[in-house]
């Protein structure tokens, strides 16, 4: 299963129990918002200044390896 940018938070920490510590590790603190569940990793990632390209490179290896 590949991860791209357009994918939603909510869908995202659903995928696989590893997402989330991820996605927290890079600074999203905000996982359990219901609001944050509705945007896209590309606008989490605007939002927190996180470099999206590079998170989804991270996400896709981590989750290749399982």
């Amino acid at each position: 299963m590949q991860i791209s940018k357009d994918m939603l938070i909510g869908a995202l920490v659903q995928m696989d129990d590893c997402v989330a510590p991820i996605l927290m590790r890079a600074g999203m603190h905000c996982l359990g918002c219901p609001a944050s569940q509705g945007e896209s990793l590309e606008e989490a990632c605007m939002v927190h200044g996180i470099d999206c390209d590079v998170l989804v490179s991270q996400l896709n290896e981590i989750l290749a390896d399982k």
